[in-house]
């Protein structure tokens, strides 16, 4: 091979090297970079059920494992000391409400004519005192009567006198009724009665611990006999649908996807593709999770994004490791 066959072949590989870098001299258009893989976890979801009140377990309805229904009941606690609460407090009501109704109905007729019968005795015996009192008067001076006697007769007419105004007063408190404020003081302390009684009912409900959604039991933390504190966890639900997915993309390949956009997550031994969209996707950046093994650096920042499964089965379980691949995403710019 001659010299100048050698340069020129190095000059047309040279050229080569050179088209295949610069994309043909940047006159050839960039082609798409084809499906996006991301990786990520199945979301953790849980919801720890505890009772309102403090008790002693009655009974666990469900195992570790089960399916279990929204609505459905999971455990109880002995109602024993919550009934009696609530047989005194109704007792209390009624009290109350029977209090009120007697203010607002008045005095019976009969009250008004004992209050009368009481003033009619008391002027009888003011009269009579009255009458004593006169007799007496003009034998005081001459001595026909002891200054006792005198005395005696003083202080019986002002005795009498001051029994009928307490009867008149008291036949007119019967005849007036009820004061406003009494009435008033009444009907709150029947409220306050009614809101024991409904305490008392709220708590009685809070002895029985119903599932909130569809869910699984992780975790049975109590048995039946224990006693329990209010808010201490008794089991441990699991959410498992809708199934979600978190993944993370890098900053350079976030203007490829986009919300609603379709992807394919597969799990490692687990034969099937189950499909999903993209639900949401972060405002901010975040430094690549410690729990996601990604293709780039531990230290590069990303952005976290919600992948809903569509048709998730029970293989897929909860912080399982899942690659998502999106076919559809849009091919890199520059």
């Amino acid at each position: 091979m001659t010299r100048r066959r050698l340069i020129l072949l190095l000059l047309v590989v040279a050229l080569i090297v050179a088209a295949v870098v610069t994309r043909g001299f940047g006159l050839v258009a960039k082609k798409a970079d084809g499906p996006l893989t991301l990786h990520g976890n199945v979301d953790i979801r849980e919801v720890d059920l505890a009772f309102r009140v403090p008790g002693r377990i009655a009974r666990i309805a469900v195992e570790e494992g089960q399916k279990v229904s929204a609505g459905q009941e999971l455990a109880a606690i002995d109602t024993a000391s919550l009934d009696a609460r609530i047989g005194e407090a109704s007792a209390q009501v009624e009290q109350a409400r029977a209090q009120l109704l007697k203010l607002r109905n008045g005095n019976r007729p009969q009250d008004v004519g004992q209050a009368r019968a009481r003033v009619a005795a008391a002027a009888a015996a003011a009269k009579a005192a009255e009458e004593q009192y006169r007799r007496r008067a003009p034998l005081v001076a001459p001595g026909a009567i002891s200054r006792a006697a005198w005395d005696q007769s003083v202080a019986d007419r002002s005795r009498a006198r001051a029994q009928l105004a307490e009867a008149q007063q008291a036949l007119s408190l019967v005849r007036t009724g009820s004061r406003p404020e009494d009435i008033a003081a009444a009907g709150a302390q029947l409220h306050a009665a009614e809101a024991a009684r409904t305490s008392a009912a709220t708590d009685l409900r809070d002895t029985r611990l119903t599932a909130p959604l569809d869910a699984v039991v992780e975790t049975r933390a109590q048995e039946p006999g224990a006693i329990v504190q209010a808010g201490q966890t008794v089991l441990t639900l699991a959410i498992n649908r809708p199934l979600r997915v978190r993944a993370y993309v890098s900053e350079p390949d976030l203007a490829r996807i986009g919300p609603n956009m379709p992807v394919e997550v597969v799990a490692d031994g687990n034969p099937r593709t189950y499909r999903g969209t993209i639900g949401w996707i972060s405002p901010k950046a975040e430094f690549t999770p410690r729990s996601v093994e990604t293709e780039n650096l531990r230290t590069d920042l990303v952005y976290r994004l919600r992948i809903i499964v569509t048709d998730p089965d029970d293989a897929l379980r909860q912080g399982q490791p899942v690659t998502v691949r999106i076919p559809s995403a849009r091919p890199r710019k520059g």
